[in-house]
Order: C-alpha cells, then structure tokens, then sequence
C-alpha cells in the first residue's frame, strides 16, 4: 500500500510561481513512477508531468517550459515547480503513484487558483 498527499497549492497571480509538493509513504519503495494531474473546471483531466524511479521526466507539450518536475528520493518528495501561472492553469493538481506491481495510487488534490 502506498499513500501519497499533495501540498503547496494556493491562490497567486498572473505570472507568479508555486511549488507543489507530493509525498509518498508506506511501500514507497515499490513505485515505478509518478506523475502530477490536473483537473480543470470544465472536468477536463490532463497529465501534466511524470518522473520515473530512476530520474526520467516526461512533460506534456502543454506544460514544457513553465513545469518542472523533479524528486528528492530520499525523502520519497516528487515537486512540480511552476512559474509564469496563467489563469487557465487554475485546477486541482493530482498526484499520481504507479507501483513495480502494477499498482496505482491518487492523493487527494491540492487546489491552484491563478488570478488574472
């Protein structure tokens, strides 16, 4: 069993930044990769950013250049830095745990209100 629990979201304006943070505990060490979601409010679900065990990232051609991703694996930490947030940025950001056995895992959202 893995548990993962986002943090960091908030209320910022046009052109500012926020870090999001997830954290991961249990087997923590059973997980493949993980990746930031976001949901919009249209419904709309999209796969922000995924970084793998091993310190591979993938973005979406959406997020490239204002997302970064990264992990502090010691910590079982994975961080999703954004910078220059547009309104249309406002979501709620999903962390998203896939395990070795196949296994997936969702926190509960962390909300990000960009301002115009």
């Amino acid at each position: 069993q893995v548990h993962v629990v986002e943090s960091g979201g908030g209320l910022v304006q046009a052109g500012g930044s926020l870090r999001l943070s997830c954290t991961a505990s249990g087997n923590a060490f059973t997980i493949w990769s993980m990746s930031w979601y976001r949901r919009t409010a249209s419904k709309q679900h999209e796969l922000v950013a995924t970084i793998t065990s091993g310190g591979s990232t993938h973005y979406a051609d959406a997020m490239k250049g204002r997302f970064t991703i990264s992990r502090d694996a010691a910590k079982n930490i994975v961080y999703l830095q954004m910078i220059n947030l547009k309104p249309e940025d406002t979501a709620v950001y999903y962390c998203w745990a896939h395990t070795y056995r196949a296994s997936e895992y969702w926190g509960q959202g962390t909300q990000v209100t960009v301002s115009s």
